[in-house]
């Protein structure tokens, strides 16, 4: 973790090279922040406004430098890679490999999850809640400010990732192989739907949605998003793709051919570790696992296919794909290694009962010859 750190700090002063040269939203974020005249608490909204809250005390009122205020938001997405790595070694015993590297190191020096994570944004933030909620639901009773710090996180910050993180905990609660007591399940249903409930006028707001025509309003929505990146000038109008076709584009462009610059064709290496790694779920033992699978399994899996599904309607511009599947591409990862573990525990329990009955017909052979 200590390396884990100096890689991450590292891609501090690459973000930061980079906004020299680019627009970046972590310069406006800072000047909103450093010029704010107002009260402090008329920034705790939702969306962009609590990204200013949180950098407020530092930018404002202790009057940090844009290099320093990024550093402590580069630290916010360490925090992120932190819970994140606790949350895997908790749950996969096995050590995994990749061409003969850890598994697990590979995944959590990925250079994209980094770079758009070591800023003074949403990246940093948002991942830092979801790793804390992850870490979390392994024991949601005594990890319960983790909790709750991580789920106001990402409600503050995207409050339909909050959505569908509490549809991932209910239903991975409920279907889980663990046998988890009854209260608990209505502890878990109650504070999740309750707070969805409570939260859903906000939700919807969010996406301008209109709570009586929820799909319709959906895809008037996507529709307008999808425009108004292309007119950026790099976007890719997806809005008339199949939904699998918008999936792949989400999760694993750009691949080389369409790859926006420099940076595109970067990150195509890392798209292409992704491709490898999801082909490995195309096996015929994946639904018997996913069957016996844990909670959090099932959890992670209802996260990352939720929000694929809405983020890939609206996130048409290649850029911005980049950024944003790093929110949820590790709860993939996470279903990925667990059934890697799976397979490889089958092996050896095929080869221990393969070994068992080789001692039993020795032990018959040895017995008879010494009955003769």
């Amino acid at each position: 973790m200590n390396k884990l750190y100096f890689y991450h700090l590292l891609f501090w002063g690459v973000y930061y090279i980079y906004t020299v040269f680019n627009r970046s939203d972590s310069k406006n974020y800072f000047e909103k922040s450093a010029n704010y005249d107002g009260s402090w608490s008329d920034l705790l909204v939702t969306g962009t406004k609590f990204i200013e809250f949180v950098a407020y005390p530092f930018t404002n009122t202790f009057g940090f430098s844009y290099e320093v205020a990024m550093l402590i938001f580069a630290w916010f997405g360490y925090i992120g890679f932190i819970h994140f790595y606790i949350f895997f070694r908790e749950n996969v015993k096995l050590k995994l490999q990749l061409w003969g590297y850890d598994l697990l190191l590979i995944l959590l020096f990925l250079p994209n999850m980094h770079f758009w994570t070591a800023s003074l944004g949403k990246g940093s933030i948002i991942f830092m809640g979801l790793g804390l909620f992850a870490y979390a639901m392994r024991f949601p009773q005594k990890r319960l400010l983790a909790l709750s710090l991580g789920s106001v996180v990402v409600y503050m910050i995207r409050p339909h990732m909050f959505m569908f993180l509490g549809l991932g905990a209910i239903l991975g609660y409920f279907t889980g192989r663990e046998k988890v007591p009854l209260y608990q399940k209505i502890l878990v249903y109650v504070a999740f739907a309750g707070g969805i409930f409570v939260m859903s006028d906000q939700i919807l707001a969010m996406a301008n949605i209109n709570e009586d025509d929820v799909v319709g309003s959906f895809q008037d929505f996507s529709q307008v998003q999808a425009g108004r990146l292309s007119s950026a000038g790099s976007g890719v109008d997806i809005t008339s793709y199949p939904l699998p076709l918008k999936l792949f584009t989400f999760w694993f462009r750009p691949l080389f051919v369409d790859a926006p610059g420099a940076l595109g064709i970067f990150v195509s290496f890392e798209n292409l570790l992704y491709v490898i790694l999801a082909w490995k779920l195309i096996d015929k033992d994946f639904i018997p696992f996913l069957k016996k699978s844990t909670s959090l399994v099932k959890m992670s899996l209802v996260i990352f296919i939720t929000s694929s599904i809405a983020l890939s309607f609206v996130m048409s511009n290649l850029g911005i794909a980049m950024r944003q599947k790093s929110m949820v591409m590790y709860f993939l990862f996470f279903v990925i290694i667990s059934f890697l573990e799976y397979k490889k525990q089958k092996r050896l329990n095929l080869i221990q009962l393969k070994k068992k009955k080789f001692e039993e017909q020795g032990q018959l052979v040895l017995t008879s010859q010494s009955s003769s």
